[in-house]
């Protein structure tokens, strides 16, 4: 080289390039974060599994759903634990999952409702589960409360409303 040009950056460019690397930065954390948490809920939907083969059961046989966590033959809703759910309660079919264990703070204490969708007329097509505050399938009744208070940006896709 000649000359007394120096190659190189300067402090200001580097700051500069350190201060936008810090807002990418502070942009994706909390879409990260609700990854994380729709992660946590989808791990721990497989859990409602336990439920809802005697909750169809009851309804193809009896066109009836059990009122509870007994009448379904299933443990105190305690019982039912996973590494994110502190209980798993039935009520007239619908599966209530409360959260909590390790789940994150953001939906400890939350619960997330799966409810029964049927065709009254014609018992012996399947129960189809409609999660949370997504719409049930056309020409089925979906039955039950929906007790779902996790908030909507937490939940997975199928979970949501329009979806």
């Amino acid at each position: 080289m000649t000359g007394d040009h120096a190659s190189g950056f300067t402090l200001m460019e580097m700051m500069v390039v350190v201060g936008i690397v810090a807002i990418l930065a502070l942009m994706a954390i909390p879409s990260y974060q609700d990854k994380l948490v729709r992660d946590q809920i989808l791990e721990a939907l497989p859990l409602a599994d336990i439920a809802k083969t005697p909750v169809a059961a009851s309804w193809s046989t009896a066109q009836l759903f059990p009122a509870d966590n007994a009448k379904a033959g299933l443990p105190p809703s305690e019982k039912v634990v996973s590494n994110f759910i502190s209980s798993l309660s039935v009520e007239a079919g619908a599966i209530h999952m409360t959260f909590g264990n390790r789940a994150s703070n953001h939906i400890k204490g939350k619960v997330l409702t799966l409810r029964p969708a049927v065709v009254e007329e014609f018992p012996i097509v399947p129960v189809a589960w409609v999660c949370g505050f997504a719409q049930g399938p056309l020409n089925m009744t979906v039955k039950s409360v929906n007790r779902t208070d996790v908030p909507a940006n937490y939940l997975p896709l199928k979970c949501r409303s329009g979806h």
